[in-house]
């Protein structure tokens, strides 16, 4: 999704959960200014013309793992789902977080070869500041507000609907998804909000989970 098209949804979602585009914006200005370096003609490339398969990080995921035929995808994952992929012995192509499960684990696999797509919103400015310059790796920065030269919008607003718009924005041949249960009933009523903005994001994506 380009983003005059993500424009109205992303208002609509600042008004419904009362944030900030102001600190929304700041924060993309210190990712932008703290990232190592610009992949984003790597991941490009790694994700154009392929077929891929994004993993949310649904508890039903280790589970779905067990019934998915990897063979011929690229793999991509939002946030801790990749520990769950990495534990299970599955490294991920490409991993789309907004830092909120970053762990030490990322960096492995980004030494190995993991692309990872860091978002810059205003709740994560602190994650930000302590994790991003510890990459060694490969990195793209990412906004759900105004892009800048080295911070991009793909649309989506959590990890994995976010995922899902980059996958196709950047050319993937095809995305299927797995670990995405948006009818979870033990998350708090925040998240149970965002679980029903991925639902209608990855509706406009051509999902109907």
């Amino acid at each position: 999704m380009k983003p005059e098209d993500w424009e109205s949804y992303y208002v609509r979602i600042l008004d419904w959960f009362g944030f900030s585009r102001e600190d929304d914006e700041r924060a993309a200005g210190i990712l932008s200014s703290l990232l190592p370096r610009n992949s984003i003609e790597l991941l490009k490339k790694t994700v154009e013309g392929s077929d891929w398969i994004v993993a949310g990080n649904s508890p039903s995921l280790k589970d779905e793992l067990k019934k998915t035929d990897f063979t011929g995808y690229k793999i991509m994952s939002a946030d801790a789902a990749s520990l769950v992929l990495y534990k299970n012995g599955i490294r991920p192509d490409v991993i789309v977080s907004d830092l909120d499960g970053m762990d030490e684990e990322f960096f492995e696999m980004n030494d190995k070869g993991t692309i990872l797509v860091l978002h810059a919103h205003g709740d994560n400015i602190p994650l930000i500041k302590s994790w991003v310059p510890r990459v060694r790796g490969e990195i793209v920065g990412t906004t759900q507000s105004s892009p800048l030269s080295n911070v991009y919008n793909f649309g989506g607003f959590s990890d994995g609907d976010r995922a899902v718009f980059l996958a196709k924005e950047l050319g993937a041949r095809s995305v299927k998804l797995i670990g995405f249960n948006l009818d979870d009933k033990s998350v708090d009523p925040v998240k149970h909000g965002k679980l029903m903005i991925a639902r209608k994001l990855l509706k406009i994506a051509g999902y109907d989970i």
